[in-house]
């Protein structure tokens, strides 16, 4: 391609693309602005209107280049030319939305209306004769698609990962886990406003046991038994300021809870199927949630916010 072919390109392309970076977002705002006011059939009267208009905005921008693009030659060609661009290029913005609506990013708001030119310059660069200029629109549209399809999904995901983990770290200075009891895992965990917590339940399908594990600010200065107590409760303050409160269930059964200070929170644990003595333990191992934990639990989809 001589020099002066390629100057009249770079100044064809750039053309289609100012025109349609212009056209479309405006096309864009005046149908959702009809759909707003008067429902989805009244952008149609618009949409009939607007784009023979756009169509024939295309095709001026072909006429600089009808000695290079054979298809630009005459003024029928032309606007069978723009027509072909206009839906290509619509095709293109179309998909560029489907990615943005899934959170690709596409960078800023001016960004984006730039980006919106450029379905419609890379489509016109395909009609264009020249090894180098297709080469390039493909290079163009290859990226794109790697970009939406692949890379800008898996880099959405990531930021959707790390920000939900961000919130749950919002009060982190509750997020406490113990070592599961033998046999069991955590099955649930609750990040709420004011508590952090964790269920423990058998690992295998089978039988019954569950252990509650709540972490919470510092409700009194010093731990003490609730006043008034419940009916068939007995509490009593034990070695170290711990709280031992055992409530008498039907069918001789009783469930046990520990309360214990850890730090700067209130760790309390109970169960109707594990002992005190493992309690204990449970409280022992009580440690800082780690950034890998919380991982494990996100993938596992057994972490949630309460309310």
């Amino acid at each position: 391609m001589t020099h002066g072919r390629g100057a009249l390109t770079v100044l064809h392309l750039l053309l289609v693309w100012a025109a349609m970076t212009v056209t479309v977002p405006a096309l864009g705002f005046g149908l959702l602005a009809a759909a707003w006011g008067g429902g989805a059939g009244a952008a149609v009267p618009l949409l009939v209107l607007v784009v023979p208009l756009a169509v024939g905005l295309l095709a001026t921008t072909g006429v600089p280049v009808r000695t290079v693009v054979p298809l630009c030659g005459t003024a029928w060609r032309r606007f069978g030319w723009a027509a072909m661009v206009f839906v290509l290029g619509t095709l293109g913005v179309l998909g560029g939305l489907a990615a943005y609506s899934g959170g690709v990013g596409l960078g800023s708001a001016g960004t984006r209306i730039a980006l919106t030119g450029v379905p419609y310059a890379v489509a016109a660069a395909f009609f264009v004769p020249g090894r180098w200029v297709r080469l390039g629109a493909a290079a163009v549209l290859a990226a794109g698609v790697v970009h939406g399809g692949f890379a800008g999904p898996a880099r959405a995901e990531q930021h959707r990962h790390e920000a939900e983990a961000a919130r749950y770290r919002e009060r982190e200075e509750l997020l406490y886990l113990g070592t599961a009891p033998p046999g069991m895992r955590v099955s649930r965990a609750t990040v709420g406003p004011g508590y952090f917590g964790v269920e423990y339940r058998p690992g295998r399908e089978g039988g019954f046991a569950y252990v509650g594990l709540t972490v919470r600010p510092r409700l009194t200065p010093e731990l003490r038994c609730p006043e008034p107590g419940e009916e068939g409760m007995t509490c009593t303050v034990v070695a170290h300021g711990e709280i031992r409160m055992v409530r008498e269930l039907p069918a001789g059964e009783r469930s046990v809870t520990l309360v214990r200070r850890h730090r700067d929170v209130e760790a309390e644990v109970t169960s109707q199927t594990l002992d005190e003595a493992g309690l204990r333990r449970l409280l022992d191992t009580l440690r800082p949630l780690s950034d890998a934990e919380l991982e494990r639990l996100m993938r596992d989809k057994v972490i949630d916010r309460g309310f």
